[in-house]
């Protein structure tokens, strides 16, 4: 035996596996054999007896005749047991040996005695095959990954991994199965609380134009399709064809709103839609209002004030040496820093810079800025001018302040100094031209009449164009079937009458979703409740669409 160093005579090979499981009677057992390489010898032998036992079928267990069916030297199949100080080991049958399915959190008891070797060795085969097949390593963070290995472990010894035809076919066709009738539970939820479909366009790496369909609802965002529509996107018709087909799919009655880019062509789209289906509306994604970053960015002075920023930027990164020297101040971050939208770009390192004055500022007064070359050159003067002017910095505060509340929306920075107020006044006129282009809509105002939270603070909602909306919305019979007994009930969430003036109801007010209070007090106005819920369920941007672009392209990529 190579783990105990004895030897034995006569036999063979098979009393070596009765020594190595443990099974006395045969052979005595081996005291340094790994618990893993017992089990599986234990398995091993009883496997064999269960083979045997199918050959014959008068096969009698009491026989003694049989050498290795024997009671008196065989004995049952120890269970695996820790030696602790004044307990006994206990025993037990195989079953208590087959890995049940577990968790990550819930290791199986051969996991737990496996020597340190074992799991070593385990491992490390998974780590080949990931270094053989090139797979990225985040994949082996996917919840997925350790069921898989939860359910191969579960089947025991001996599992045959799928392949390739498995893989490539039959098993894709029962996953896109398995998929389908997950999405059809979540159409009682788009019948019953209504849903948004979500439209966005994009251009991949081969520069195709990318259309992807997701349905957003409350219970779940749901990915519908990806198409190439290089062809299409040109064409209003049939862009709207496909526009069609989705809503057609999901229900024309179960859809409230569209969100799509605000490109020509998708207005277009939107125009056909409309006529054949009156009930569903249209808005462009709200988070489009990025727009007026670039809006704010073309004004001369803002032009002027990036163009001057930029030579900063270029100047320091292009200058190993005041890079390491300014990396040497306490708390220093990189001046160039990666922005959501490309619109904010320059805000964002308008900020950081604002941030990094100090620091600048004590670069080009050091005495090692000062007694180098480059502080000597056109350039670094032009650097150093920039850095000690005032009017420098307050115009980077201005431009700031200015794009603060876009930037917020977007949750990217926030500043607590006020701004110039012409400066102010131009930017605010350059965002209302941008939300009437885009974003006046009628269910925007009703939606924001019929949030609680506004509709209860300071009497915001009763301005005459968001009662006009609502007026228009409600005299649509797909969106109010029953107007007039609608519009009487408005009265009671107004004036907190009924269920709306419950103590509770106005404590979560700002804590609880708005759709989800509606259905706890709204049932005093049970008409306009059931509008409420439908439109507050609603989403209005459709930025989800971009954030799984590498998945996307990956569907129109043959494998």
């Amino acid at each position: 035996c190579m783990y105990c160093g004895n030897s034995y005579k006569g036999g063979g090979i098979h009393r070596m596996k009765y020594h190595l499981a443990g099974i006395r009677g045969q052979i005595g057992s081996c005291k340094k054999v790994p618990r893993d390489t017992r089990v599986m010898m234990q398995e091993l032998i009883a496997s064999m007896r269960k083979d045997k036992k199918k050959e014959s079928n008068d096969y009698d267990m009491g026989d003694g005749d049989d050498e290795y069916e024997n009671e008196e030297d065989v004995q049952e199949i120890p269970h695996p047991s820790v030696d602790v100080k004044g307990q006994h080991k206990t025993s037990g049958t195989l079953d208590k040996y087959l890995t049940p399915r577990t968790t990550s959190n819930d290791p199986s008891l051969k996991s737990v005695f496996a020597s340190k070797e074992a799991i070593w060795r385990a491992k490390m085969t998974v780590a080949h095959w990931v270094y053989d097949a090139c797979i990225p390593f985040n994949a082996l963070q996917s919840p997925n990954f350790q069921q898989a290995i939860d359910a191969m472990v579960g089947i025991c010894q001996g599992f045959k991994g799928s392949l390739y035809h498995e893989i490539r076919a039959g098993l894709l066709k029962d996953c896109k199965k398995e998929c389908q009738l997950l999405v059809e539970t979540y159409r009682s939820n788009w019948e019953k609380n209504g849903c948004t479909i979500m439209v966005d366009g994009w251009t991949d790496n081969r520069q195709r134009t990318l259309i992807n369909f997701l349905v957003y609802c409350p219970a779940r965002l749901t990915f519908i399709k990806s198409v190439d529509a290089s062809d299409a996107v040109k064409d209003a018709p049939t862009l709207g064809n496909l526009f069609f087909e989705v809503v057609e799919w999901v229900g024309p009655s179960n859809v409230v709103h569209m969100v799509t880019n605000n490109t020509t062509n998708y207005t277009s789209a939107r125009r056909l839609l409309h006529e054949s289906y009156d009930n569903i509306y249209w808005s462009p994604c709200a988070a489009h209002c990025n727009l007026l970053l670039k809006d704010i960015s073309s004004m001369p002075h803002m032009d002027y004030l990036v163009s001057r920023l930029s030579h900063v930027t270029i100047f320091v990164y292009n200058h190993i040496t005041l890079l390491s020297w300014l990396r040497k101040r306490s708390g220093w971050m990189e001046i160039v820093r990666a922005a959501m939208t490309r619109f904010a770009t320059s805000f964002i390192t308008l900020k950081s810079i604002y941030d990094h004055k100090p620091d600048l500022q004590a670069l080009v007064t050091s005495k090692h800025y000062i007694n180098h070359k480059l502080s000597r050159t056109s350039k670094g003067k032009s650097f150093s001018f920039t850095i000690l002017d005032n009017k420098f910095w307050d115009d980077c505060l201005i431009a700031i302040k200015v794009a603060a509340p876009i930037i917020r929306l977007l949750r990217i920075v926030d500043s607590d100094e006020k701004p110039s107020l012409w400066y102010v006044y131009e930017g605010i006129n350059l965002l209302k031209f941008r939300w009437d282009k885009h974003l006046r809509k009628n269910l925007h105002a009703v939606a924001y009449f019929l949030n609680p939270a506004f509709m209860y603070d300071s009497g915001r909602v009763e301005k005459m164009e968001i009662m006009q909306s609502m007026h228009d919305l409600f005299e649509k019979k797909s969106i109010c079937k029953n107007g007039e007994t609608t519009m009487s009930e408005i009265k009671l969430f107004q004036k907190r009458h009924g269920s709306f003036g419950r103590d509770i109801a106005i404590k979560l007010l700002n804590t609880m979703q708005h759709d989800e209070w509606w259905r706890l007090f709204g049932h005093s106005a049970p008409n306009l409740q059931k509008v409420a819920i439908r439109l507050l369920s609603q989403t209005s941007p459709s930025s989800r669409c971009e954030r799984k672009w590498s998945v996307f392209e990956r569907i129109h990529t043959k494998k």
